[in-house]
């Protein structure tokens, strides 16, 4: 390679990464915002991005799986063992602040792309919940009238609806936490559990 291509390489490199950079900014205050307010916050003209993007949607994409490798970062560590329910409970509410945050950029996604792309890009993060959830089943701790997968899918409804109800104003910041974890708690719980411990009340 040239030295005259190293430097180009580099500078295509930073304009990308630039690129991405202003529309996590620009979709976390406006999940419509257009490809002129990226090209402008990203300090880049439209001619540069197009060159990196072709469409709105290759940007929200780049950006939403950017978003999500982030969690996963957040997400690897987090300590799973022990009793289920006090694991699924980490994982809820590490997940929760992590959609949370996200949830402007999470709607961009899912208005541009639809849900089956976001839920592919979920692809890493719904295999721990399905882990636990084979997990929990095994020690008795999760209900087993229902499928492993059918739970995994209401997981991440409850958080995607969550994110979507503190958009709308229907649910307060503050009490969402509680409210997503009180919420699977019950899914998860086997019947005569809840019962027993006055959830069904």
């Amino acid at each position: 390679m040239s030295e005259i291509q190293r430097p180009r390489r580099a500078d295509a490199e930073r304009n990308r990464e630039a690129i991405l950079d202003a529309a996590m900014r620009c979709l976390s205050v406006n999940p419509r915002a257009s490809m002129a307010a990226i090209a402008a916050e990203a300090g880049v003209g439209r001619v540069t991005l197009y060159g990196h993007f072709s469409s709105r949607g290759e940007v929200i994409e780049a950006a939403f799986a950017r978003a999500m490798t982030r969690a996963e970062g957040s997400l690897s560590g987090l300590d799973l063992d022990g009793e289920p329910f006090d694991a699924l409970e980490r994982l809820v509410l590490a997940s929760w602040r992590i959609v949370d945050e996200s949830r402007l950029v999470l709607q961009a996604a899912e208005e541009e792309l639809g849900l089956d792309t976001v839920k592919r890009h979920h692809a890493e993060s719904m295999e721990r919940v399905r882990g636990l959830v084979r997990r929990g089943r095994r020690t008795g701790a999760f209900r087993k009238d229902l499928p492993a997968d059918w739970l995994v899918t209401c997981y991440y409804a409850v958080l995607h609806g969550a994110a979507e109800e503190v958009r709308s104003g229907r649910l307060t910041q503050a009490g969402a936490d509680q409210v997503v974890w009180r919420t699977i708690d019950a899914l998860f719980r086997p019947p005569a559990k809840r019962a027993a411990r006055g959830v069904d009340r």
